[in-house]
């Protein structure tokens, strides 16, 4: 893969320059607080019944508001090195120490850059003279407050990315940080080794929380810089530019986090598409869309299918308990795991578990946006799964949904379709249940689209599916049957879409057959419409948002073709092209849309909305008829014992 025309490089010698300095900041540096305050460790009281003494609040008027911290000596490399009981410093601790010392050496190379480029440097020469001019001196003061933020968030983001290889299932809660300041570069690097080194005195106790002490707090600077730099002026040069450093394979883009392009082994059990049985739509979409993920271009971070329409970012596949939502994840994940190691893409694969809910306030969302960012990585295909999704979100204003679940709920609805969503389709996310009724209105409505994973349904889906689990050990004939032909996609998905011609609920074949017969058939844009609007009275819940998701469905229906098999055996054909050849090459396959396509895509979706209230409601009034059961039964049990 080539490298983008907008990179700048920082060579080896713009960094090693500046590793002197860094040194010398890990050796030793002092750093008066100015925002944050010193998190002291419980210590044992001097004698009984006397505390510690009070910090000295000074009386001198003028002088209460004037910070009396002191100014406190901050000696990273001591403190990494004392973690432990050794007193010999560890193999992660060094690279716990080259890695800061790297990612400082980076952070002021990059500094350095964005001063030349937005003339901070000349600007820096004329204060050291006192000649300054009047009218940029708040220019000046604005374009050192960027260099700071630039420069934080760089230190912060390199570290991340040159540690995430320590990493372990380990980690900390350090809270938030405090200490972010914007007088200048140096002073905003000091203020982050002092809050480090606060945090380090608190939860480093050994080398597997050391790591996860310094990711935990890069990763809390990078989101209160990134935060902040968004109001803040004079970044653009910042933002606009890419800096690489080709000897860690980093790449800064503004303030977007770097991650290492590293994939998921994955250990699970993967299945063919042949061994899939029924599920007919629900397998050729997963099939469709394991070849979309594999047309996104590296250099362009984005995918044609993405640009031209037809990407499912988001679906969700309900159906009963033993129908193959497992067997449909095995067999994608198997499917784009295969053609990323021919291709030789990292793939990572990541599933959103139960394991996830924390009982700590606020632990359960930060799992999820880890979940997430991990997955839309665009240096990687990703392929993220969240399985039995109505245990992992909470229903908004169900009672029984507990705080961590509601946290998940609100994460997956601001990353699924928020404002801030970027779809560059690198990536899909899958939401599996068996009660999707059960699964909050607003995140259902978020899945782009729908897979009815409804299992085997034929005699021949029975018999494929028997002699499928029954394997060779045998010597029972098979008879009549000729195996798997049932199954042959093209066949089988042609008949399911045409099935979709009229619904399949009732509520719904009661709408399409009253605006039917009042208009006529559904052969125009505003007959169409009219259809739409007759569900909405149906269903109040069948919003704005519905109509994208099945205009969404009727773009991927004209791209209704699979990428040909040998596109992905052979890399040259189609994965190593550039992008606008791959785009082209894309854009001849693409069909023309029909109204069929539109009916039964609406049919599609309304009969999925239609099948998730019914449940709903049925459920509900079940419940309330056996509170009711109960109730009477308790009463006159309660009155027979009495009387």
């Amino acid at each position: 893969m080539s490298q983008s025309a907008d990179l700048m490089e920082l060579t080896e010698d713009d960094i090693r320059k500046h590793y002197a300095a860094a040194v010398a900041m890990l050796e030793g540096v002092d750093h008066t607080p100015r925002i944050a305050k010193a998190k002291e460790t419980p210590q044992a009281e001097k004698s009984a019944g006397l505390g510690t003494r009070r910090r000295f609040r000074s009386t001198t008027p003028g002088l209460v508001t004037r910070s009396t911290a002191r100014p406190e000596g901050v000696r990273l490399i001591e403190r990494v090195e004392g973690v432990g009981e050794d007193v010999l410093p560890s193999a992660v601790q060094a690279s716990v120490l080259r890695g800061l010392r790297r990612a400082l050496a980076i952070a002021l190379a990059a500094g350095e850059a964005f001063s030349e480029a937005t003339g901070l440097a000349e600007l820096k020469k004329e204060n050291l003279a006192g000649r300054v001019a009047e009218a940029r001196r708040a220019e000046f003061g604005e374009l050192l407050a960027a260099e700071a933020l630039a420069v934080l968030f760089t230190f912060a983001n390199a570290t991340s990315f040159l540690l995430a290889s320590q990493a372990s299932e380990v980690s900390v809660e350090i809270g938030g940080v405090e200490e972010i300041l914007t007088d200048n570069a140096q002073l905003a690097l000091h203020g982050a080794l002092w809050e480090l080194d606060q945090d380090l005195t608190l939860f480093a106790t050994d080398d597997a929380k050391l790591v996860a002490t310094v990711l935990a707090y890069a990763e809390q600077v990078m989101e209160k810089v990134a935060l902040r730099a968004q109001n803040a002026p004079r970044l653009a040069a910042f933002n606009s530019a890419s800096y690489r450093v080709e000897a860690d394979n980093l790449t800064i883009n503004g303030f977007t986090p770097a991650h290492a392009a590293k994939g998921t082994k994955l250990t699970m059990t993967f299945k063919k598409p042949n061994e899939v049985v029924g599920n007919h739509i629900a397998k050729y979409q997963s099939m469709k869309l394991a070849k979309m993920l594999m047309a996104y271009d590296f250099d362009r971070k984005l995918n044609p299918f993405a640009e031209l329409g037809g990407f499912i970012f988001t679906f969700m596949g309900d159906g009963a308990p033993g129908t193959g939502k497992t067997t449909l994840i095995q067999m994608m994940a198997g499917l784009v795991s295969g053609y990323c190691e021919t291709a030789g893409y990292p793939f990572r694969y990541q599933n959103l578990s139960t394991d996830n809910i924390d009982s700590y306030q606020g632990k359960s969302g930060q799992n999820a946006k880890a979940f997430i960012n991990n997955v839309i990585d665009p240096n990687v295909i990703g392929f993220g799964t969240i399985d039995d999704i109505d245990q992992l979100a909470g229903k908004r204003g169900d009672r029984q949904s507990s705080a961590g679940q509601l946290e998940i709920t609100a994460v997956l609805m601001e990353s699924f379709a928020g404002a801030n969503t970027v779809v560059r389709g690198n990536c899909t996310f899958g939401m599996f249940s068996n009660y999707p009724e059960n699964v909050d209105d607003a995140l259902r409505q978020r899945a782009g689209a729908r897979f009815l994973v409804d299992g085997p349904i034929t005699r021949d889906d029975y018999i494929d599916i028997l002699a499928l689990l029954m394997g060779k050990n045998h010597d029972i004939p098979l008879g009549d049957h000729t195996v798997f032909a049932a199954q042959e996609i093209k066949k089988a998905v042609a008949a399911s879409f045409e099935g979709h011609s009229k619904p399949h609920e009732d509520g719904l074949l009661r709408v399409y057959e009253r605006v039917s017969k009042d208009i006529g058939s559904l052969d125009t844009i505003a007959k169409l419409g009219t259809y739409l609007k007759g569900i909405q009275e149906a269903d109040h819940r069948f919003t704005g948002r519905a109509i994208k998701n099945i205009t969404d469905a009727v773009k991927v229906r004209a791209m209704d073709f699979e990428l040909p098999d040998e596109w992905m055996e052979e890399p040259d054909l189609f994965l190593f092209k550039g992008y606008d050849d791959k785009k082209a090459m894309i854009q001849e396959l693409r069909q023309p849309i029909t109204v069929d396509m539109v009916i039964q895509e609406i049919n599609r979706y309304a009969d999925s909305e239609f099948r998730y209230a019914d449940k709903s409601d049925e459920v509900a009034i079940a419940n309330m008829v056996r509170e009711f059961g109960l109730s009477e039964e308790a009463k006159r049990r309660y009155l027979e014992k009495k009387g």
